[in-house]
């Protein structure tokens, strides 16, 4: 038995076929994360939502304003991601908000915290 026989049946060694069943593909076998989309009127629908909350005298200057910096951005890269992101955080705390109320509402202690307003 040649020694390179011998290596790799004490190693047992293996060997990889391709089936002739599948076709090659360089992508990958595993399923990847679509990077976040918004719908196609996500933005307005925001900005009605920002326009109909109490603190819209402050939030929709602040959302146009970084809304106007992303289409900016996007316009020089090419990409669409800043706009995603402006509308993903402003949907995040759109949805958070409530939670804050509540919890200045509750009168507990935040000495030492971040201003949550």
């Amino acid at each position: 038995m040649p020694a390179s026989t011998a290596t790799g049946r004490a190693y047992r060694e293996v060997t990889t076929r391709r089936r002739e069943d599948q076709p090659m593909s360089a992508q990958p076998d595993h399923a990847t994360i679509p990077p976040y989309a918004p719908a196609p009127g996500a933005p307005a629908e925001l900005l009605a939502q920002l326009r109909a909350d109490r603190r819209a005298e402050r939030w929709v200057p602040a959302f146009e304003q970084e809304w106007t910096a992303a289409l900016e951005e996007s316009r020089r890269t090419f990409s669409l991601a800043a706009l995603y992101e402006v509308v993903q955080v402003w949907q995040a705390r759109v949805a958070s908000a409530p939670a804050v109320d509540a919890f200045l509402a509750s009168g507990k202690d935040e000495t030492g915290f971040a201003d949550l307003e």
